[in-house]
């Protein structure tokens, strides 16, 4: 057979098999998901702080410092957010039990009315009724209490695998960012040097938009945490600061984070004040800031 009859035949199997080493290699990272997820991490962690180790090399920082200092600044923030969104946690639900009495009597007086004059349902809220009903439920509570143990060696397992997460992403950033550019050169190495100048340059321009990316969706979560912390803080919300710090950081996830912000004020609002003028003073800080980041 002759030899030009023959390449589309190689090239048709070449194709095919890397389009088969594609689909292995995806198999292969889902089911190794949970293993993979701290090198994930880790390398996101390093991508988003080389400019600045970078830029602290230059102004004559040592690497290795600056890599600690980067690493110990997201540590801080990390540990400076759950000590701002714990603590809320904590006193909404505390709150929410104490005034329980209180608010079921606000349901009743003021939302089960509406309820029946826009729909025609008539609702009752009453703590009675509510104490009736977990009382009730009591004997399924005692089932689940003596079904816990199974349970428990099993989240224990997924602690167990969080922690270990935990601990090994700041280690792996650590080698990562402070050998970004040697790995890089590395990996570039391997390349075929027909490939080398258009891959090099494909994969600048794709750093180039992510990185910009990047740093306006961090900008803009600052901004809002900054803008609705400080609005909710002045209207007189109580933990009003830390809802805003965590409605800002969840604008980066999209419909999601603006229901949580919104239902946390929410909660937070009926808890403080249970009258509806406060509350729509609550819901314009959020509309401005929704607005804003529209815009």
């Amino acid at each position: 057979m002759p030899r030009y009859r023959r390449r589309p035949a190689v090239f048709l199997w070449s194709r095919l098999l890397l389009a088969l080493a594609v689909v292995f290699c995806l198999w292969l990272v889902w089911h190794l998901t949970d293993v993979l997820m701290p090198f994930a991490a880790a390398f996101a962690l390093a991508y988003m702080a080389v400019p600045v180790v970078d830029r602290l090399g230059r102004m004559g920082v040592n690497r290795t410092l600056a890599t600690n200092l980067m690493l110990l600044l997201a540590i801080a923030l990390v540990v400076l957010v759950m000590l701002l969104v714990i603590p809320m946690f904590v006193s909404q639900i505390q709150g929410l039990v104490d005034r329980l009495p209180g608010l079921v009597d606000w349901l009743e007086r003021t939302v089960s009315p509406r309820i029946h004059e826009f729909f025609g349902i008539t609702v009752h809220f009453d703590v009675n009724s509510i104490k009736t009903g977990l009382a009730a439920h009591l004997g399924s509570v005692r089932s689940a209490l003596a079904n816990l143990l199974p349970a428990l060696t099993s989240q224990g397992i997924a602690l167990l695998t969080f922690l270990t997460n935990v601990l090994l992403t700041p280690l792996l950033a650590f080698y990562l960012l402070r050998d970004w550019h040697t790995l890089l050169a590395s990996v570039e190495r391997l390349l075929p040097p027909r490939w080398r100048a258009g891959v090099t340059s494909l994969c600048g321009q794709i750093d180039h938009m992510v990185g910009e990316y990047l740093r306006g969706q961090l900008a803009v979560m600052l901004i809002m945490a900054a803008f609705y912390g400080g609005g909710w803080l002045a209207v007189g919300l109580d933990s009003g600061f830390a809802i805003g710090v965590v409605a800002g950081l969840l604008v980066a996830i999209p419909y999601v984070g603006a229901f949580i912000g919104v239902l946390l004020a929410t909660m937070a609002a009926i808890l403080q004040y249970g009258t509806l003028p406060e509350m729509l003073m609550v819901w314009s800080v959020y509309a401005v800031g929704q607005t804003l980041e529209g815009f």
